[in-house]
Order: structure tokens, then C-alpha cells, then sequence
């Protein structure tokens, strides 16, 4: 992949762009024969900065740049891609498999609830490998990761009882058997070095914003427990999501204030409680500002 600055990458929300069913829903699953079709074999650079992706191949081959390095290897194989790693593919014709997507806030819930079992950076850095590679007693997870995605794959287009909850439960499932494959696998060359600490930094200021997205730090504040000034923090938030640091923390609330009007009949002046907002006069204009929609018109129309 060329050295193009990350503004420059196109930044592809998968609900907005390819399946607008949903458009802000936190586990997407499709066919990599789908996606292709849709956006072309030779698919150019891009990145997705709010989600994490996998990649599980099970037929025919792919070429692809990965954060730089160019990679290539017959199915079965997998391709991990944390949030905002540019990459690009070309496959052929008859190579397919599946393609999760999931927001990055769901992913990082899933490992705070196990606690000290993951090493910090285990899901910070991108991976190929081929089924091949890696030493024989993964198999096993290798199998149970297809299996579990394909449960997910027949979920994703019902809508039973339970189906949200299904969802993630199997999402998470997901996550754990592909850890189990990253950390048996062989350890990855260093990152690249004059990208590492604007990407960790990033990385930790949404771990940050996650943590405190309802506390309404300022971003004097955020930028503080950092220990980089607040112009650092949001020149890095422009090159790595092409976002001002102030607009990653509103997306953030905005995000969770869309799925509180959607999944629940708590009153909209209580979600505003819930979401830090001392005035719910204010949430609504916070919220029709960003959306174009107050929230409730947006919860009675079931607007996206």
C-alpha cells in the first residue's frame, strides 16, 4: 500500500455504506463473496476506525496490504484488522468466507469483564496467518471459531427473541477463540515504528472515552491523563479518524444515545441523566444538532 496519510484512506462504516438495515449495529456479519461483489475484488485502500474486523477465508486465495505489509496465502485462512488499520484486498473469483464486523465499545466491554486474562495489546496490532502456519494443537479453536461464526451467520437475519443478546453472546464467543489463536500463534515483527505511539495513544484515548464518555471530562482533562497536550491529542484524532478529538467523544454519546431511544422505553429525559447531561432540554438539542432528528421523533419513526 502506498504512503498515503490516513485522511486520505476513505473511512467505511459498514452499516452506512453497504447494509443500511442497521446502520448503527454493534455486530455485522456478511459473506466475503457478498462484500466483494459489492465493493470489487481489487478493493482499495480503506479502514474502518470505530471497528474491530474479521476476516475467516475458507475458499480460494487473497492478496492484501495489511498496515503496510503485503501479505498473501491460500484459504483456510484468517485476517484480523483492529480499528483504524488501513487495508486493501484482491481475490479471485471463487474466494469466499465470512466477514464480522464489530464496534470497537462492544469488543472492549467483552474483555473488561475478564479481567487479567488477556495480555493489553493482544487485539492492538493486525494479523494474517493461514490455517497451515500455525502449530497443530489449534486446529481445534481454528474449527470451533468457524463453527461459532456460522451460529452467528444464521443469527444475524433473524429476529427471534433474544436475537440482540444471541448476538453478542456469540460474538464474544468469537473473540475468545480467535485470542486463543493470536496468543499460540508465533509473536509478530514490531510494529512499525513511526506510527506506534500516535496509533497507542489513540487507542488509549478511546479506551478513555469509553470509560468516561458519560463523565463529560473536558478535553484538557483527557489530553491530562494522557500526558500529551490537548493540540496533540487532537491532531492525532484528525490523522487516525479524521475527527477532531472533541467530535470522537460526541460520537460516542451519540452512539449510545441512539441505542437507548431503540432497544429501551426509558423516558428520554432519563437517557439524558443517563448520558451526563444535567439538562434534558439540552441533550435534545445536543442530539437534533448531530442527527438532524430530536429524540423522540427519531424513537417514533425508528430512524437510524
Amino acid at each position: 500500500m502506498n504512503s498515503a496519510p490516513l485522511q486520505a484512506i476513505p473511512d467505511i462504516h459498514i452499516g452506512r455504506v453497504y447494509d443500511q438495515r442497521d446502520p448503527e449495529c454493534e455486530i455485522h456479519y456478511e459473506t466475503f463473496g457478498r462484500l466483494a461483489d459489492f465493493f470489487g475484488r481489487n478493493t482499495p485502500p480503506h479502514r474502518h476506525y470505530c471497528f474491530y474486523q474479521i476476516h475467516l477465508l475458507l475458499r480460494g486465495s487473497v492478496r492484501l496490504s495489511l498496515d503496510g505489509q503485503v501479505y498473501g496465502g491460500d484459504a483456510p485462512l484468517l485476517i484480523f484488522t483492529p480499528p483504524t488499520i488501513p487495508h486493501s484486498f484482491y481475490s479471485e473469483e471463487d474466494t469466499d468466507g465470512h466477514v464480522l464486523t464489530v464496534r470497537q465499545e462492544v469488543v472492549r466491554n467483552w474483555y473488561r469483564e475478564m479481567p487479567g486474562q488477556w495480555p493489553d495489546a493482544l487485539l492492538r496490532e493486525p494479523v494474517f496467518f493461514e490455517l497451515s502456519s500455525l502449530p497443530a494443537g489449534c486446529a481445534d479453536d481454528f474449527a470451533a471459531l468457524v463453527q461459532t461464526v456460522e451460529l452467528l451467520q444464521r443469527e444475524f437475519d433473524l429476529n427471534a427473541k433474544g436475537h440482540s443478546a444471541l448476538l453478542l453472546a456469540l460474538g464474544e464467543c468469537v473473540f475468545i477463540h480467535l485470542s486463543r489463536l493470536l496468543l499460540a500463534r508465533e509473536p509478530a515483527t514490531a510494529q512499525r515504528s513511526e506510527r506506534s505511539e500516535d496509533l497507542r495513544l489513540f487507542l488509549n484515548f478511546c479506551d478513555l472515552v469509553e470509560a468516561h464518555f458519560r463523565d463529560h471530562l473536558t478535553l484538557s482533562e483527557y489530553a491530562g491523563r494522557l500526558s500529551v497536550t490537548e493540540a496533540r491529542l487532537n491532531d492525532i484524532c484528525r490523522r487516525m479518524a479524521n475527527l477532531p478529538s472533541k467530535e470522537v467523544v460526541h460520537e460516542r454519546l451519540i452512539q449510545e444515545a441512539r441505542r437507548l431511544l431503540r432497544y429501551s422505553a426509558v423516558p428520554v429525559s432519563e437517557i439524558s441523566y443517563q448520558l451526563g447531561f444535567a439538562d434534558p432540554a439540552y441533550f435534545s438539542r445536543f442530539f437534533a444538532k448531530r442527527t438532524g432528528t430530536p429524540p423522540s421523533q427519531f424513537r417514533l419513526t425508528g430512524q437510524t
